[in-house]
């Protein structure tokens, strides 16, 4: 092997090295104010109005999707169609198939979850932590159960409603920051384009 392609091989390797290991203190502060004011106004709603029962609009999802809208705005899974989409979707699903197949955790819980990612990627939605809304449909306490659909609408549109908004103001405050993702959405844009005009 030539000593030119070793030595190219090795300056890119250091590259990588210190673009992976590089601290962005503006990034992370940006990251951190975001998602501590969101799941900040879910756990005051919390404490407000369910304080002493089980958590309701904190469900373990919001936490995943956190990481996503606020840590890495520029994926296709953090864009707003995805978080609210993808959310709303696996909750519904997550909500039927608990009152089709009630206490049956073994069959329940795959198939919302298995079912919630088809349909999130049949919708062009899919947001990973759609697939924990959905199971926290099928296995979550007695009081989420009991909600029925209402899951869908509170705790869950309410809360990506507040997660979304935070992540509006929050990612947009800097000029480094840009949220929702005009990239994602012009490469979304330009693909329909193409389809269209082949037909």
């Amino acid at each position: 092997m030539p000593v030119q392609k070793i030595k190219r091989g090795y300056r890119k390797t250091r590259y990588i090295l210190y673009k992976e290991t590089l601290v962005d203190y503006k990034e992370h502060f940006w990251s951190f104010l975001g998602s501590f004011v969101g799941i900040g106004i879910l756990s005051y709603l919390e404490f407000t109005h369910f304080a002493g029962s089980d958590a309701v609009y904190l469900i373990g999802s919001f936490g995943a999707s956190s990481v996503l809208i606020y840590g890495i705005i520029q994926s296709p899974f953090s864009q707003p169609r995805n978080l609210i989409g993808g959310h709303l979707i696996s909750a519904f699903i997550g909500v039927t198939v608990n009152k089709l197949v009630p206490d049956i955790v073994w069959l329940s819980a795959p198939l919302a979850v298995s079912l919630s990612i088809i349909f999130m990627q049949i919708t062009k939605t899919l947001h990973p932590p759609g697939g924990a809304t959905a199971l926290i449909a099928v296995t979550g306490s007695a009081q989420i159960k009991g909600l029925g659909y209402m899951y869908v609408f509170s705790p869950v549109l309410v809360g990506v409603m507040i997660l979304f908004l935070t992540a509006l103001v929050f990612n947009n405050m800097t000029s480094s920051r840009s949220y929702p993702s005009h990239s994602t959405y012009h490469k979304h844009y330009h693909k329909i384009r193409k389809r269209l005009a082949g037909r």
